[in-house]
């Protein structure tokens, strides 16, 4: 049995790590220009430990945001139908998903009272807003791939 790692050529686990790398970093400074834009940068004078309910609304909008790119990536990774969904319906939920992230991630953001460690959800909130954007591009993009591949099978009928 072979190691699936040996398939993979080394310059191109490199390039996927070196990608890998650089999507975190992005996300870390969108994150904090999100913060920053939201006027909640600054850290708390008192800590707030525990599960509040904004953070639970900010770590739920999180997941959701979550949901919205692995939807759209699995729609642009795999063209075919699988589970009998097409790539144009996991495309619409990851642009669906993505929105209500977003605005929640906004809603959570306008009403916070504090920057983190506040209680106020924060960082979830500015992480989702910038998962779900990403995630409503991706599955943009994989919406408008599946229409064009629609539109050529229909004209080659």
């Amino acid at each position: 049995m072979q190691r699936v790692m040996s398939q993979i050529p080394l310059k191109r686990l490199l390039a996927l790590i070196l990608a890998f790398l650089t999507a975190v970093v992005l996300s870390g400074g969108m994150v904090y220009v999100v913060l920053t834009a939201a006027n909640v940068a600054e850290p708390a004078a008192t800590t707030v430990y525990g599960l509040t309910e904004k953070r639970l609304w900010a770590t739920i909008t999180a997941g959701l945001a979550v949901v919205s790119v692995v939807n759209g990536g699995l729609a642009l990774a795999r063209p075919v139908v699988r589970f009998r969904i097409t790539t144009g319906r996991l495309g619409a939920i990851a642009v669906v998903a993505g929105i209500i992230a977003v605005v929640n991630g906004w809603l959570v953001l306008a009403t916070a009272t504090g920057g983190p460690n506040s209680g106020n959800g924060v960082v979830g909130a500015a992480g989702a807003v910038v998962l779900g954007g990403s995630g409503v591009v991706i599955g943009g993009v994989a919406l408008v791939r599946s229409r064009r591949a629609e539109t050529l099978l229909s004209d080659k009928r």
